[in-house]
């Protein structure tokens, strides 16, 4: 497995990474932590899918972000000593990790220099990231929103060739799309009518990522 997180560092820092963190595992539905948590561990998905997700100050419940293997969550822990989890992560099936605690990252910071510089790379990834949804939810209509989060979710659950189902709502993909639930479900539900995607109860089953694919241009 390769973790982006990892990629600016060297084989043998990456082997020490791995011999210091623990694995961790989780079943569907099961809460990693909660938004407001301390923060102490760094996740590197080793197998499964999670989804971020936040509670509004309305008391809704939106979901920013969903990662598969190779992706991580909790970095900022690694850098604020008395830092809380901004948002609460749940598996979306059976789930592995490995997790490594703030103490073991600052045992590799004083041996290993490049791990400063992972650390900046990531955060300069997160600030593109948002900065490329904000730029989004200004400029780009709801209806490519909506597929362009599809699209990238059938990437997340895709395995070789084969598509997943995607096991999340259609709040979900509302969330994601940074739109109300009636707006995605407009959306979805054409796109159910013309054979790209078919919607079942919390899951969404992509037919055609072609047509998928390019309506999210």
């Amino acid at each position: 497995m390769e973790w982006a997180l990892l990629r600016p560092l060297s084989e043998e820092e990456r082997r020490e990474v791995l011999r210091l963190a623990r694995r961790r595992r989780f079943r569907r539905g099961e809460i990693l932590f909660h938004e407001g948590d301390p923060g102490d561990t760094l996740h590197l998905i080793d197998r499964g899918h999670v989804a971020m997700r936040v509670t509004t100050p309305l008391g809704d419940v939106a979901t920013l972000i969903v990662e598969g293997p190779g992706g991580y969550f909790g970095e900022l822990a690694l850098i604020s000593e008395k830092g809380t989890r901004n948002s609460t992560v749940v598996a979306l099936d059976a789930v592995e990790t490995l997790g490594l605690h703030r103490d073991q990252f600052d045992e590799l910071r004083r041996s290993y220099e490049s791990f400063d510089r992972m650390l900046v790379i990531a955060m300069a990834d997160e600030v593109r990231r948002l900065s490329a949804r904000l730029a989004e939810a200004l400029y780009v209509p709801v209806e490519t929103r909506v597929y362009r989060r599809l699209a990238d979710l059938a990437a997340v659950f895709s395995t070789g060739d084969e598509l997943a189902a995607i096991p999340l709502t259609q709040d979900d993909v509302a969330s994601l799309a940074g739109t109300t639930r009636p707006s995605a479900n407009k959306v979805l539900r054409a796109a159910h009518e013309d054979g790209v995607l078919r919607l079942s109860r919390g899951s969404i089953e992509v037919l055609d990522l072609v047509l998928l694919t390019k309506r999210a241009r």
